[in-house]
């Protein structure tokens, strides 16, 4: 058997690893039609106010650091990380919960790989973003007890598995820290090669930015430099990478949602690619695909907040009260839904906590000022939902 189908072979141990190859023809539709979702996102984000911009941009954050982490199965507190992140942004963190190290380190780590974008990242840059994952161990966890921080892992086999011992399956294992006897190169040879590929290949015309980004995250993550959180590092640069590629600090999407949504799938190419040759066409179509999905689900996202934003613009003279315009920020986010078929008098009342006859005439109000309108239907009692401008 060739060794480029010899699965007992991982794909750094082929030859002329990592010169990796993949069929262009065969990428080229779902690579356009990313392309011009990436475009057209960015265009409508640049209609939206500063405001909102900045909004926008924490919402994304926030899903990417929460889903990266719970890919590799870890919670963190979301209102703790969006309370960091609002503070970074200058954004408005009232009532959020107080930040904690992890957190302040989660977003230190986010916000270096997409507003510093234009920074190379170095091995001890690199080392800083292994350093915010883990701000400190803490005292009798025994998950972190063996992690070394800051550094490369030890020259012990670096193993994915999974199953009791005496049936583990190995899905991976990394190259060793040791010179490889096929290229004679260590794990620090082979990461910094890996550092500098990716500081010149932004300049290199005949690779598509965004294949940079995929193949980014395959290197990485193939390496395993790290004791842990070699799969957040990976994300990380990938949002680096495609920052790069737009040139644009602010990100209004979130792949380590798509990913987390594909997580068995993520986990399933990333084995079978590494257990393959250097031809890594299906991986780069897995990327593709979910970077599209991504796309899609941040258009939709932008839409809202577009309309929303047409919407305050169309009532700004209305001379709204609290109650009102706390009313009318529910319905704009939730919609219909999110008040089970519609706003209701009762619903106006509990949620604003005035007096039933001051809900009614509130809402007639809004009626009066185009703001909401009457549901046809409705049961036992009359129901609203926002009057959307032309």
């Amino acid at each position: 058997m060739s060794q480029e189908t010899n699965q007992k072979q991982w794909i750094w141990q082929q030859e002329n690893w990592p010169a990796f190859r993949w069929n262009t023809n065969a990428l080229a539709v779902t690579l356009r039609e990313v392309t011009q979702l990436q475009g057209a996102l960015l265009g409508k984000a640049g209609a939206i106010t500063a405001n909102n911009s900045a909004e926008s941009n924490l919402d994304a954050l926030l899903q990417n650091i929460v889903q990266s982490s719970a890919i590799e199965g870890e919670a963190v507190n979301v209102e703790s990380v969006r309370s960091s992140l609002a503070k970074r942004l200058g954004v408005n963190k009232a009532g959020l919960t107080a930040e904690t190290e992890k957190t302040e380190g989660l977003a230190e780590l986010l916000l270096d790989a997409t507003q510093n974008h234009q920074q190379p990242l170095t091995l001890e840059r690199l080392y800083q973003w292994h350093r915010y994952l883990f701000p400190e161990k803490a005292e009798g966890d025994i998950s972190l007890s063996e992690v070394v921080v800051g550094e490369l892992r030890g020259d012990e086999a670096m193993q994915v598995v999974s199953g009791p011992h005496q049936k583990r399956t190995v899905h991976f294992e990394a190259p060793p820290k040791t010179t490889t006897e096929k290229n004679g190169k260590s794990l620090e040879d082979q990461l910094n090669d890996f550092l500098a590929w990716l500081q010149k290949s932004e300049t290199d015309k005949s690779l598509d930015p965004i294949l940079r980004a995929a193949q980014a995250h395959l290197w990485f993550v193939t390496l395993h430099p790290f004791d842990d959180g070699n799969g957040r590092l990976a994300r990380a640069i990938t949002d680096y990478a495609l920052a790069q590629a737009e040139h644009q600090a602010i990100r209004f999407y979130a792949m380590a949602a798509s990913i987390m949504e594909k997580r068995k799938g993520y986990y399933d190419i990333l084995e079978s690619t590494q257990k393959g040759g250097l031809d890594i066409t299906a991986w780069m179509q897995w990327f593709l695909d979910t970077l599209k999905h991504t796309l899609e689900a941040a258009q939709e996202r932008i839409d809202v907040v577009l309309k929303k934003a047409l919407f305050w613009q169309a009532h700004a003279q209305d001379s709204l009260n609290t109650q009102q315009t706390k009313v009318l920020n529910r319905l704009l986010d939730d919609g219909p839904e999110g008040f089970e078929g519609g706003l209701s008098a009762a619903k106006y009342k509990g949620l604003t906590k005035v007096s039933k006859a001051t809900a009614t005439r509130h809402i007639q109000e809004l009626i009066e000022k185009d703001c909401i309108v009457k549901l046809e239907g409705g049961g036992r009692s009359t129901r609203y939902e926002i009057n959307w401008p032309e």
